[in-house]
């Protein structure tokens, strides 16, 4: 099999892989804020042990540490809002309200990165308002709530992925995304007690198992696979393949747990409306350079690659 054809294949697995996050937020009975806390205890623990990533922080300029750390607060609220958004409402309400992420990414980009304005990315964004109104408007009352905190957090993954883009040349993509996520769970321990319920408790058998799953299965194993793959692609060609990922998941969250019972036909209509919007946006902006490194793939259910 040639490289090319291989790696759009390990893509499209690490996508299914990502596509199942939001299906295991369903599945794990947890908490938001202790699912998140587990999953970057666990991922970050595990790069700890890798020496690789021991040498890397200590190689690495406390003014950058310091950067990614900032960085990993915006990963740790996105995650929390992603997974509240699934408890507020369902998998398929949170993965298209992600989908929202590379038009926010398009909106924010120009103002942090210091670059022109595109106006082609504002009709983008204008092209969406359609889609979110007939999302709205096809789920029940009671689940709406989760589409403004999803919405919320598909901002805050445009956030830490523009202000990536800015440093990401800077350090090994592993030893960055062990700052990030160790960050992460040290901001997410301080920001436990003041939220109500308790604070950190132990998972049952069913929610460790399912978070072992999560961590490794659904973290690990597609951001090593996708350092290999994206040595071979486009980074045209890997953002129309990772901008599946809210369709795979919206169909596991149908084939698994048949949400389209709690869903109607605006909905879906407006998920086509969305999506339409976000496979346009790389469209009129194609490039063909490969990518030099995957923009901390293992940090995000939206994953946009470098420029």
């Amino acid at each position: 099999m040639q490289p090319a054809i291989k790696a759009r294949w390990q893509i499209h697995f690490c996508v299914l892989l990502w596509g199942f996050t939001a299906i295991l937020g369903k599945l794990i009975t947890l908490p938001a804020l202790q699912l998140v806390w587990w999953r970057t205890l666990l991922v970050a623990g595990s790069l700890l042990l890798i020496p690789r990533v021991r040498r890397g922080l200590k190689a690495m300029p406390a003014k950058l540490r310091w950067g990614y750390a900032g960085i990993g607060v915006l990963v740790s609220l996105h995650w929390l809002t992603f997974y509240a958004a699934i408890k507020l409402a369902n998998a398929s309400v949170g993965a298209t309200c992600i989908a929202l992420g590379p038009v926010f990414l398009s909106l924010v980009e120009p103002w942090i990165a210091g670059r022109k304005f595109d106006p082609r990315e504002l009709l983008i964004g204008v092209a969406v308002v359609p889609g979110v109104a007939m999302v709205v408007g096809g789920v029940p009352l009671d689940m709406r709530m989760g589409i403004v905190v999803g919405t919320v957090s598909a901002l805050l993954v445009a956030l830490f992925g523009a202000f990536n883009k800015r440093l990401v040349e800077h350090g090994d993509p592993l030893t960055v995304t062990c700052i990030e996520l160790g960050t992460g769970t040290l901001f997410l321990t301080l920001l436990a007690p003041l939220l109500p319920g308790p604070a950190f408790v132990l998972p049952s058998l069913h929610d460790g198992i399912l978070l072992l799953v999560l961590s490794f299965g659904c973290t690990l194993l597609p951001f090593a696979l996708a350092l290999v793959a994206l040595r071979h692609m486009t980074a045209f060609g890997t953002q129309m393949v990772t901008n599946l990922e809210p369709v795979y998941a919206i169909v596991l969250a149908i084939l698994l747990l048949g949400e389209q019972r709690q869903l109607d036909g605006w909905f879906y209509g407006g998920v086509a409306v969305i999506l339409a919007a976000v496979f346009i946006h790389p469209l009129l902006s194609r490039k063909q350079t490969p990518p030099s490194q995957p923009e901390l793939l293992g940090t995000a259910e939206s994953h946009s690659v470098i420029e």
